[in-house]
């Protein structure tokens, strides 16, 4: 089995989380890829470790048999995109705050003797395919996990935008953005901004209005198999911003159009633990309140 380490070793404590992972992993008969950029950082910290091989970025992705992602929610979402593309499924180790899409803690560790012995279930995530439209021409696409959001940007001020659905209207907000959410996205800024909480299970598309300047503007749940666009049509703004995922972005000038699909590709994320749905939701947001 080929297992790739993917985390930010620049930092210290996420270097030294990969080293703890990698130990267990050595225990059983498996090959152990690294990213090549990483080795000096490696050879630093822990001097040369031999026993992996280094391999360029995306030829990590391409033979690795599973991904272990060690970080927050950020680091699985960027691991997604490219792990999607393969169907590689992907085991986060939470390093982060929330970590809910992460599988394990630091302290669970001893779990990962299950990938060996196939005591796992792998979950298949829902993923939006997100183009940039100008003139009905395509310009630009990516996939989002998550969202995809149209929004002014770091400046707080309303903005009009127009939602239809196969060709037909829907609706239009003044608001200060929109967004456009999988399942798994549901419980990420969509349910900040007073969307529905979706079972991942569920094949549906979420669509919110951030802080909508109307009494009739509400989240709406459409089937996945649906055809979205969001239209720029403010006047004001020279330019919107679509953000996918919270890593992506591109300019969306007056008139041009975000069209939203169900993508063809699945992130696969590995379950070692019999925790459902609702059972992890409650725990990760009790362990996110502030005291």
């Amino acid at each position: 089995m080929k297992i790739a380490l993917i985390t930010n070793f620049n930092i210290y404590e996420k270097a030294n989380a990969a080293m703890a992972v990698a130990n267990r992993l050595l225990e059983e008969k498996c090959e152990i890829l690294v990213a090549a950029f990483n080795r000096e950082k490696l050879m630093r910290i822990h001097k040369n470790r031999s026993e992996f091989r280094y391999l360029p970025l995306e030829s990590v992705y391409a033979e690795a048999d599973i991904l272990i992602v060690l970080g927050g929610d950020g680091t699985i979402l960027e691991a997604a995109r490219r792990a999607a593309q393969r169907g590689t499924p992907i085991l986060g180790v939470n390093l982060g705050r929330l970590g809910y899409m992460a599988e394990l803690e630091m302290q669970d560790l001893d779990l990962l003797k299950k990938l060996f012995t196939g005591e796992y279930e792998l979950e298949k995530r829902s993923m939006l395919r997100v183009e940039l439209l100008s003139g009905g021409e395509l310009r630009s696409f990516c996939y989002a996990l998550n969202d995809a959001v149209i929004s002014n940007g770091s400046v707080s001020r309303l903005v009009d935008i127009e939602l239809s659905e196969g060709g037909n209207s829907v609706a239009t907000y003044r608001a200060d953005g929109l967004i456009i959410a999988t399942p798994t996205g549901s419980t990420a800024y969509s349910m900040s901004a007073g969307g529905a909480i979706v079972d991942p299970k569920v094949s549906c598309v979420c669509v919110t209005p951030i802080c909508p300047h109307s009494f009739s503007a509400r989240p709406m749940i459409f089937s996945d198999q649906s055809v979205l666009e969001i239209r720029n049509i403010c006047a004001r703004e020279k330019m919107l911003y679509l953000t996918v995922d919270g890593r992506m972005n591109f300019e969306l000038y007056r008139n041009q159009v975000v069209r939203i699909t169900k993508s063809s590709m699945q992130t696969k994320l590995i379950r070692l633990k019999p925790c459902g749905f609702y059972k992890k939701l409650r725990q990760k947001m009790s362990d996110s309140q502030i005291d």
